[in-house]
């Protein structure tokens, strides 16, 4: 029995290809088993899932790159020997992965975001479902046209991207926003006599969640430490390069709603101008 486990390892010991075939394949069937049993038969995943999942992920790529290093050590030390002369190629060449691997250490040291966190890197706004060595996978969201809604489009950002852009780290959006409201108005006249019953209708649209509203932005100017607009709804007029006059109304609202409730307000204020300047 001893021989024949003896014989079996120096054949796969002596086909070393074959050997790493097997491994990249069993290790590849246990992470998707562990992956498969981690998910379960859930429509949508948690954020307790994709971090395990992704965990998962990475400790087996890792787990590979160990074994394979050193099943072929030997093989890598003549091979790094003989490539001395054309190291700096090597470097230039691999530039690209370099900083994709210094990208995800110093994702990890300065601990900018996790899994679940919404963030935006340039002009891309999403969910992080997945981050790795080499790239962090993220599920878009349509903020840059002031919508909440996931677009159902997913985008791979190389890791090298956090060296050339800042990371702003949305999560507080997850779940109450600064809402921005503009309204054009051509004509000329003295708006200022709608606001307060305009902010009386605004307060009446806020009034169910307004006490959660003030306690999360409690939160969240002690965890930002600045004193931020506040929950009460705020509205200002700036005018425009024709004359025209622009109405701003800011709301903190939970984010599901924030659409909704503009659609509201946009009614109001156009009820009360038509019926104050008709």
């Amino acid at each position: 029995m001893i021989d024949n486990i003896t014989l079996i390892v120096d054949f796969f010991l002596e086909h070393k290809l074959l050997l790493t075939v097997l491994i990249i394949m069993l290790i590849s069937m246990i992470k998707r088993f562990i992956i498969s049993s981690i998910r379960g038969d859930v429509a949508f995943l948690s954020d307790v899932q994709r971090k395990w999942m992704s965990r998962t992920k990475n400790g087996t790529f890792i787990l590979i790159l160990v074994i394979l290093f050193i099943l072929w050590q030997s093989e890598v030390s003549k091979f790094a020997l003989s490539v001395t002369a054309i190291a700096i190629a090597i470097v230039i060449a691999s530039k690209e992965i370099i900083l994709c691997f210094t990208g995800s250490i110093q994702r990890a040291s300065s601990r900018s975001f996790v899994i679940g966190d919404w963030i935006e890197v340039g002009k891309i706004y999403g969910e992080v479902i997945e981050h790795n060595l080499m790239a962090t996978v993220i599920q878009e969201i349509d903020l840059d046209q002031g919508q909440y809604h996931y677009t159902g489009k997913t985008a791979t950002l190389p890791n090298s991207m956090f060296f050339t852009y800042a990371v702003k780290n949305l999560n507080f959006m997850k779940r109450y926003v600064y809402h921005n409201i503009t309204i054009t108005v051509v004509q000329f006249v003295n708006l200022y006599t709608l606001f307060p019953s305009l902010t009386r209708q605004i307060e009446q649209h806020c009034e169910d969640f307004i006490e959660v509203a003030k306690r999360y932005n409690g939160v969240i100017e002690k965890h930002a430490g600045v004193d931020l607009p506040g929950s009460e709804p705020h509205i200002h007029i700036t005018s425009g390069i024709n004359g025209e006059q622009n109405v701003h109304i800011m709301i903190f609202c939970p984010t599901e709603r924030a659409i909704h409730l503009e659609q509201l307000i946009r009614e109001d204020f156009m009820i009360a101008y038509h019926e104050n300047f008709s």
